[in-house]
C-alpha cells in the first residue's frame, strides 16, 4: 500500500471522483511511495468559496484570539519534527539533518506570527485639524493562496501561512505535486491545532489547479516560490486578474573569496552552501569568484571537499548529500555539465554517472566543480539547480563585484574576507537582495524579509516578517470629526 494524498477542505479530508492521480517517488531509490490527487477546477472553486465564507467570520475574531491556535501549531510542529523531517527526506531527497533544520526554520515563522497583536498595529494622529483625528488600520484581504516548490516542502509554506492567517485572512496551500506528503503531515497537525474549518485548506494538483486558483475572483493574493519563468507566469496571470502577488524566482548566486579570507572556514562553508540540499535551493552558492592569490588555495581545498563529500540516502548515517529530485533533473544537470565540457570548461570534479551502493536507481549527481568558467558564457548565467559549483577569477575586488553584478538574477551574493573595508564596499555595491559577509547561505531570519532583486523576485513585498504583514493586509485611513455639543444632534 502507498499513501494517497488528498485535499483538506472545510475541515475535512476529501477527494474528487473525477480527479487524476500522480505518483510520488523517493528520489534516492526511485520507488513509488505514494500518489497525489490532482484537483480539478470544480474542487478548487469549492475550496475558494469555503475559504471566503470562513474569512468573513475569521476577520472579526480578535487578533489575540487568532494567534491562540498558532501557539498550539508551534508546539505540535516541534513535537512532530522527527516525523516531518523523515517525510521530507523520503520524498524530497535531502539528508535528515537538512530536513530537520528546514522544519525548525519554518517554525520560526510561526513564532514570529504569534506576535501579530504588535505587528498589525496601525497609527494615528489627533487633531490633524481642529477637532479632527486621523487613524490608519490594517485589515485582511480575504482568500490568499501560496504555491510552493519541491525543495523546501516544510519551510516555504510557513513563510506565508502564519502571517496570512494571523492577520485575519483565509489561506489555501497548493504544494508541489512532487512532494505533497509533507504538507499533508502538517495539515494533520493544523487540524489538531483548532483553526476554524475553512480558514486553512490544502489543495493538491499541477498547472491546471494553479490556473484555477489564479483565475478565481475571490482569491485576493498569491505567493509563489519557484523558477523565474514560472514566477513570471504566476505574477503576470495573478496581477492581470487584479490580485496581489509576490513571486520568488530563480538564482545564480555568486560568492567572492578574498586573499585574506580564513580559507579553511571558507572552504567548509562554501562546500555546505554549494552542495547542501544537492544544490537545490535558491540560496545555494553556484559561482565562486576568487580574487588574486586566493585562487590556488581555494581551488585545491574546495576540490578536496567536493571529492570527499559522502553522497547517499538521507536517512543513512554519515550521509552529507542526497539525490536530486527526479530522473529528469539528473539528466538536465548532467547535460549542462557535458555541454560546458564541450565548450572548453575544465570539469575539475565530475559528479556524473555515479551510483550509490544499494540505491543504484536513485537520482544521484555527485558534487561537481567547473574550473575557469568564462563570466560571459551561458553556463555563467544559467541556473543549474544542482550540486555544481563554477569557479571564476578576478584580480581585484572591483573586478569581482563587476562579475557579481553582471547577471539577471539578484537573490544572494556573499563575500569571504577579513577586511572590514572590503566587506562594507561589497555590501553596498553588490546587486542582490540577500548579502552575506563570511556567510555561505544568507538566509534571513523569520523577522526579516526574504529579499530578492531583479529576475529573482517579482512584486513589491517579500515573504516573512513585516513584509508578510504588509502583504496580507490593506490599509484603511479614517478621518473623523465629532461635534462638541451632542445636544444639538437631537
Amino acid at each position: 500500500m502507498v499513501d494517497r494524498i488528498i485535499d483538506f477542505i472545510g475541515g475535512q479530508w476529501v477527494d474528487a471522483p473525477s480527479a487524476r492521480w500522480q505518483n510520488i517517488t523517493n528520489p534516492a531509490s526511485a520507488t513509488v511511495i505514494g500518489e497525489v490527487m490532482l484537483s480539478p477546477r470544480e474542487t478548487v472553486a469549492r475550496a475558494v468559496e469555503t475559504a471566503h465564507k470562513a474569512y468573513l467570520e475569521w476577520r472579526t475574531v480578535p487578533v489575540t484570539e487568532r494567534i491562540q491556535p498558532m501557539f498550539r501549531l508551534k508546539t505540535l510542529l516541534e513535537t512532530n519534527i522527527e516525523d516531518i523531517a523523515r517525510t521530507i527526506t523520503n520524498e524530497c531527497g535531502k539528508t535528515y539533518a537538512e530536513s530537520e533544520a528546514e522544519v525548525r526554520r519554518g517554525i520560526e515563522n510561526v513564532e514570529v506570527a504569534c506576535g501579530m497583536p504588535m505587528m498589525i498595529q496601525g497609527y494615528n494622529n489627533e487633531d490633524i485639524a481642529r477637532g479632527i483625528d486621523e487613524h490608519m488600520f490594517r485589515q485582511p484581504l480575504g482568500v490568499t493562496v501560496a504555491i510552493t516548490p519541491f525543495n523546501f516542502p516544510g519551510m516555504i509554506p510557513l513563510w506565508f501561512l502564519p502571517y496570512a492567517v494571523a492577520t485575519g485572512n483565509a489561506f489555501i496551500l497548493k504544494p508541489s505535486e512532487r512532494v505533497p506528503m509533507t504538507s499533508a503531515k502538517m495539515f494533520a497537525l493544523i487540524e489538531q491545532a483548532g483553526f476554524p474549518a475553512g480558514v486553512l485548506q490544502l489543495v493538491n494538483g499541477g498547472r491546471d489547479t494553479v490556473d484555477a486558483l489564479l483565475d478565481h475572483p475571490l482569491v485576493k493574493a498569491v505567493s509563489f516560490v519557484g523558477s523565474t519563468p514560472v514566477a513570471k507566469y504566476i505574477y503576470s496571470r495573478a496581477t492581470a486578474n487584479g490580485k496581489r502577488a509576490q513571486c520568488q524566482g530563480g538564482a545564480k548566486n555568486p560568492v567572492v573569496i578574498m586573499p585574506d579570507a580564513d580559507m579553511d572556514m571558507t572552504t567548509r562553508i562554501m562546500a555546505d552552501s554549494a552542495f547542501g540540499c544537492a544544490g537545490q535551493r535558491c540560496l545555494a552558492a553556484s559561482v565562486a569568484i576568487t580574487v588574486g592569490s586566493a585562487r590556488n588555495t581555494f581551488t585545491e581545498q574546495i576540490a578536496d571537499a567536493a571529492t570527499s563529500r559522502k553522497v547517499g540516502y538521507g536517512l543513512d548515517s554519515g550521509v552529507q548529500m542526497g539525490p536530486v529530485i527526479s530522473a529528469e533533473s539528473k539528466a538536465r544537470i548532467e547535460g549542462i555539465i557535458a555541454k560546458s565540457a564541450d565548450e572548453g570548461v575544465n570539469v575539475l570534479v565530475d559528479g556524473r554517472q555515479k551510483q550509490v551502493s544499494g540505491y543504484e536507481e536513485g537520482y544521484f549527481v555527485f558534487p561537481t566543480i567547473l574550473e575557469n568558467v568564462d563570466p560571459n558564457s551561458d553556463i555563467a548565467h544559467t541556473e543549474i539547480f544542482g550540486p555544481v559549483l563554477s569557479l571564476m577569477h578576478a584580480q581585484t575586488v572591483d573586478d569581482a563585484i563587476a562579475i557579481v553584478n553582471n547577471r539577471a538574477y539578484g537573490n544572494m551574493a556573499c563575500i569571504f574576507t577579513s577586511s572590514g573595508a572590503a566587506a562594507r564596499k561589497f555590501r553596498n555595491e553588490a546587486d542582490a537582495g540577500n548579502v552575506g559577509i563570511n556567510i555561505g547561505v544568507a538566509a534571513p531570519m523569520a523577522f526579516f524579509p526574504f529579499s530578492g532583486w531583479n529576475d529573482s523576485f517579482f512584486g513589491d513585498l517579500h515573504g516573512q516578517g513585516r513584509h508578510g504583514v504588509e502583504f496580507y493586509t490593506q490599509t484603511k485611513v479614517v478621518v473623523e470629526r465629532w461635534p462638541r455639543d451632542w445636544s444639538r444632534q437631537f
